[in-house]
């Protein structure tokens, strides 16, 4: 593990935030990555104590750099199957089909090689690492991401510039990750982590789960500033309209029976919860 980060109260302020300010606008614009995550006819099985069971019956999406895409669907319908399948949790085993960031085929990817791809996942249930620092962890991943630590001074301010924005107390770098941690602080680390890490896609399954309005307005900050300063691709996994009060959708895609049943603009948003799901029948496999 990297060293711990022991002075978080710091006052530095050289992270990205900061940096950007010194640079031409117009010049931002043009650094903002342009990448392309693209979904296509996949497959995806669960091992079962009754064998294989297939969740996925080929899903196509394509999500561009700086596109929002929401996907909402019943429980059940396979949501989270696809967030852990794009992420590639070795549980969900993909029988067909290719995920492709900026052309390249991540299917044989492990989860850490398709992070470095620029895949980010966050988690509807964040795992507790009891014996880890939140500052600890942060550093370390960045350096596994970058295959260089991080200044450690520079660090220091981009953690502080990054968790002032999202409200965080300083104390909260020491705490080890998501022990004790309320549902609120727990999507907080998640967005915390997306905006440190900076990478081309997020895929955020339920972020809105459990959150109270004021929780739910900072999270939502929080993805709207990494997708306006970054051009970060998102892929949206809600039940709810709610959160799309706060984050915009460019696209929104209903999820029936492990596949697109329909997509279209936001209108579809309201749509849906106007009417619910009854109207989909799940489609046979």
């Amino acid at each position: 593990m990297s060293t711990v980060l022991t002075d978080l109260s710091c006052p530095v302020n050289t992270g990205p935030a900061a940096r950007a300010q010194l640079i031409p606008h117009s010049e931002r614009e043009e650094t903002k990555r342009m990448s392309t995550l693209e979904i296509k006819n996949l497959h995806v099985s669960v091992e079962t104590t009754d064998g294989p069971k297939s969740i996925l019956h080929g899903v196509d999406l394509t999500i561009a750099s700086g596109e929002i895409h929401a996907i909402m669907g019943p429980n059940g319908s396979g949501k989270s199957t696809l967030a852990y399948a794009v992420a590639g949790h070795p549980k969900y085993q993909i029988t067909e089909g290719e995920i492709l960031v900026d052309g390249e085929n991540v299917v044989e990817m492990s989860a850490d090689e398709r992070a470095q791809a620029g895949l980010f996942l966050a988690m509807q249930y964040p795992v507790e690492v009891p014996g880890v620092s939140v500052s600890n962890f942060l550093r370390t991943a960045k350096t596994a991401l970058t295959g260089e630590a991080p200044p450690l001074r520079q660090w220091v301010g981009d953690v502080k510039t990054a968790m002032d924005k999202l409200r965080m107390d300083p104390d909260f770098a020491q705490r080890d990750v998501n022990h004790g941690f309320s549902g609120g602080e727990k999507k907080r680390h998640e967005i915390l982590q997306m905006e440190l890490l900076q990478p081309k896609f997020a895929v955020l399954d339920e972020t809105d789960s459990g959150l109270d309005v004021d929780a739910l307005r900072v999270v939502s900050d929080g993805v709207n500033r990494v997708h306006q300063d970054t051009g970060l691709g998102v892929v949206l996994i809600t039940h709810y309209t709610r959160i799309l009060n706060y984050i915009k959708p460019d696209h929104v895609h209903v999820f029936i029976g492990g596949r697109v049943a329909e997509s279209g603009g936001p209108e579809l948003a309201a749509t849906l919860e106007a009417e619910g799901y009854d109207k989909y029948a799940p489609v046979s496999a």
